[in-house]
């Protein structure tokens, strides 16, 4: 059987960290076998190991690759904005979103992977993962902050991080019911206040049903 090349394989791990880093976001880091990761590379699960040693190293490619899609959002948001104050309305807005509560496989990894990191033994490589990419996200938030102090910025982010979060998870856990909506409204509301929380319309207006779902909110 002949060899791929170098940049092939490269492709192929690329190709296994995204498929990853979206079925894991959808299932759950148990929810996912090798075999299904694979598939949906469109890659034999024979070839796996000629990219990972184990699981456990893929799940934090796919938690790494996960972040950095989010940071990319991010960045795509915040572009463009007149101020600090309005690139953080911006994140806050697209993040408390419905596209963002329905869409788990391209939605935020903190939200999405949270209750399985936690259930992971300590040293496992998707804990480190983990933390790293919610560290990278505050520090964003905190450098939008109006504050006094860099410890200040840094309180005032870790305090809006978590209701983000918070209030995604469990709008996700009650999805079809209208309190699910509730607790995006109340969190849009609690961060921005008022009219500043009504969600922005999304950059680009897919076809068919993908525009419906886009004019609901973008993903985080």
């Amino acid at each position: 059987m002949p060899r791929v090349s170098r940049a092939q394989a490269e492709r192929n791990r690329a190709a296994i960290e995204q498929a990853s880093a979206r079925l894991f976001r959808e299932r759950g880091l148990a929810g996912a076998s090798v075999v299904d990761l694979m598939a949906a590379a469109g890659l034999t699960h024979g070839g796996f190991y000629g990219h990972f040693q184990s699981k456990d190293e893929l799940a934090a490619a796919a938690c790494a690759a996960a972040f950095e899609q989010s940071r990319e959002r991010w960045r795509r948001r915040m572009a463009g904005q007149p101020d600090a104050r309005a690139a953080r309305r911006a994140l806050v807005q697209g993040y408390l979103s419905a596209r963002n509560r329905d869409d788990a496989g391209t939605g935020c990894p903190a939200a999405g992977l949270s209750g399985d990191v936690a259930r992971e033994p300590a040293g496992k490589p998707v804990r480190a993962a983990f933390a790293d990419g919610i560290r990278r996200q505050v520090d964003t938030l905190a450098g939008l902050q109006d504050a006094a102090s860099p410890g200040d910025a840094r309180r005032r982010a870790l305090a809006q991080y978590a209701a983000m979060v918070g209030a995604l998870v469990l709008a996700r856990a009650t999805r079809g019911e209208p309190i699910s909506d509730e607790f995006l409204a109340a969190a849009r509301d609690s961060l921005l206040g008022g009219a500043a929380a009504t969600p922005t319309p999304p950059e680009a207006a897919p076809a068919g049903r993908a525009a419906q779902r886009a004019r609901r909110g973008r993903a985080a």
